[in-house]
């Protein structure tokens, strides 16, 4: 016999990072909100973010200026409309976050009465636009939106749980293309439940995961866009994967990120005999934006054969690096690098995933009752290229977009009857959890390897014949063992892997993040890549 466990919300969050938490917030007061988290509640894209968070508080900016920069770095593929709706929004939902307690960095010397915040500047930006909590920004919003969550009587937080599926309305009868629920994976029992409730939003990060170097935590493992697509929602750019052109190259620190706010301080890019090159390819030099960046380090690595290439800001005074780099000097201290007298060895690892799950200006997808917000979504914002600190931005505009639009209808929407139960009446528990590492490794390396900085129709071939065989293994694997953590995020990255590949090989030229030799220049008129799962190719 299948019992099943059943939860009920009005809200069902899957993800618990900005966009996530913020929203939860928002909409706590209308209805009871259930927050998914993978891992510790913490433990996302966000709490990682170092640079800040792009707006507009300079009298000398203005939003115009920041729509200009945005649209300039997307390389013509940013949605004009969303870059202006964001960036009119920006003040007022970064002052949302200070309201709740984010301790943004001040102005030395700065009166409580009308506070001036430390601007920086990073790639893309022509003005000092960046708030930020010293190098930590991410790891400030995380915690001060945590605090107020676990204050708020209506948010519960489901931590070690996983959505594995969304579940639309024609299980029981009625619309296919409406969502009434998801079917979650409780680490902690290691049993499936499941969730009902009137909306389900993603907020699930993005899909870097699919490479073998990235910055990202192991959490980003594409759910919200490969569970969204297997429901039926449209995605787009999906081939545009950021590169961050410096994380460092160290054997103990994988995964540790150098932001580009030190470029934008004076931090200099350079070869191992000490020669600076980013000026033989681009006026801006190490100001460029993060494509162009991180397209020149992995042409001088190859070129030279080279491991790495080194950053380097120890020309500035060390009492400067201290004060604005705190988390990253005493991390490379722990490593046995002094920042302030030496250069940093770094890599280009993946980053941000520009495309995702096609939302409206309210964050809502093609089916009804589900939104996608954050990092999972695609909005427009960032078109071909995203440009630095837009992203934690976009988290906290567009949550507070969709849950305007979620109170103003919950309370017209009838909560689901009944879901039906997970069966697994006809599965067995594995003892081969090797093939999944197996499997995984492999995807992993061939998406390096093929679908990376640079890439050829061919390389692209390869890749979608490799992912095709691994998805056939894991589907009977999935079809005959009890489901896993490693097994579910392994389905995922093999959907999200094929909808890359299929959106790189449908874009023939090179724009922004998606460079192809076999396509070298830009077409004349060019814009989204769009795929439907509804519609044969």
């Amino acid at each position: 016999m299948n019992t099943n466990q059943e939860h009920q919300c009005d809200v069902l969050v899957v993800g618990s990072g900005a966009a996530g938490l913020s929203l939860a917030l928002r909409v706590a007061e209308y209805g009871k909100v259930i927050v998914l988290s993978k891992g510790p509640r913490s433990e996302g894209a966000t709490f990682y973010a170092q640079g800040g968070i792009a707006a507009v508080f300079d009298e000398s900016d203005s939003i115009e200026s920041h729509v200009d920069d945005t649209l300039i770095a997307g390389a013509g593929l940013c949605e004009k409309d969303t870059v202006q709706f964001i960036a009119e929004n920006s003040k007022e939902c970064v002052q949302w976050l200070i309201d709740g307690g984010v301790p943004f960095d001040r102005m030395d010397n700065d009166s409580d009465e009308e506070p001036k915040y430390h601007l920086t500047r990073e790639g893309g930006h022509s003005h000092r636009r960046i708030l930020h909590a010293a190098d930590a920004t991410g790891m400030a919003m995380q915690t001060s939106l945590q605090d107020n969550v676990n204050a708020h009587p209506n948010i519960e937080i489901f931590e070690r749980h996983n959505a594995l599926d969304l579940i639309t309305e024609d299980k029981i009868g009625g619309k296919k293309d409406k969502i009434i629920g998801a079917y979650i994976w409780d680490r902690n029992e290691e049993r499936v439940e499941t969730v009902r409730a009137k909306y389900v939003v993603l907020a699930t990060g993005g899909a870097s995961k699919v490479y073998q170097y990235t910055s990202n935590p192991d959490v980003s493992s594409g759910d919200g866009i490969a569970m969204a697509w297997r429901a039926g929602c449209r995605v787009a750019n999906l081939e545009f994967n950021q590169f961050h052109p410096t994380c460092l190259f160290h054997p103990d620190a994988r995964n540790f990120l150098l932001t580009e706010a030190l470029r934008g301080e004076g931090a200099y890019l350079r070869r191992p005999d000490g020669s600076r090159f980013m000026p033989d390819f681009d006026k801006r030099e190490e100001l460029a934006p993060r494509d162009i960046v991180a397209r020149a380090i992995d042409f001088e690595m190859k070129r030279l054969g080279a491991d790495c290439m080194y950053l380097d800001i120890s020309h500035k005074p060390a009492e400067f690096i201290e004060k604005h780099f705190p988390t990253i000097n005493m991390r490379l201290q722990d490593l046995g690098i002094d920042m302030t007298k030496e250069p940093i060895p770094i890599v280009p690892a993946a980053h941000y995933t520009c495309g995702g799950v096609m939302v409206d200006q309210s964050g809502r997808t093609d089916l009804e009752n589900l939104y996608a917000v954050g990092e999972v979504s695609y909005t427009g914002l960032h078109g071909a290229n995203r440009m630095a600190s837009n992203s934690l931005l976009e988290c906290v505009v567009y949550a507070w977009s969709a849950a305007k639009d979620i109170v103003t209808h919950i309370d017209s929407v009838e909560m689901p009857t009944s879901l039906p139960a997970w069966d697994e009446s006809q599965v067995s528990n594995s003892d081969e959890e090797v093939v999944i590492q197996h499997n995984w490794h492999e995807l992993r390396l061939f998406m390096w390897d093929y679908v990376g900085i640079v890439r050829t129709t061919k390389r692209l071939e390869r890749a979608l014949r490799r992912i095709q065989l691994l998805q056939q293994e894991t589907h009977d694997y999935y079809s005959n063992f009890k489901v896993s953590n490693n097994l579910l995020e392994l389905r995922n990255l093999l959907q999200v892997a094929e909808l890359m590949v299929r959106c790189a090989m449908q874009r023939r030229e090179s724009r922004g993040l998606h460079y192809t030799l076999d396509y070298p220049d830009m077409q004349e008129n060019s814009g989204p890549t769009i795929l439907d799962p509804n519609k044969k190719d």
